[in-house]
């Protein structure tokens, strides 16, 4: 009985937050502080190469189409996988989510 306290979610919440502050403290002495004069640490920084502004401006045109087809097959996969078929209202509503999904997908994928 005494040991089951620790295991209750309060007490052990507090627990690993009192842990996580320790081993935070002690691992902030080894951690890399900046010198109070140095104006390094404000400068771009490219290869050794001092710029006044930056020139790269990453394009990410092609990246969200691809990351809301996965995210939406993922999903779909998700929901395939986890209703219940003893009914057909389950598996009504999930056929119905399913041909959403391809009508989304075809959306997304239109030129």
């Amino acid at each position: 009985m005494s040991g089951e306290i620790l295991l209750a979610p309060p007490a052990a919440f507090i627990i690993i937050f009192f842990a996580t502050v320790i081993l935070s403290i002690i691992l902030a002495r080894f951690a890399f502080h900046k010198r109070e004069n140095s104006s390094e640490g404000e400068k771009a920084y490219a290869c050794g190469e001092d710029f006044k502004e930056h020139l790269i401006q990453p394009d990410y045109s092609q990246f969200f189409p691809f990351a809301f087809f996965f995210t939406i097959l993922h999903v779909v996969a998700l929901v395939i996988a986890t209703v219940p078929t003893e009914t057909i209202e389950t598996f009504t509503i999930a056929v119905v989510y399913v041909v959403g999904a391809i009508i989304g997908l075809l959306i997304l994928l239109r030129k």
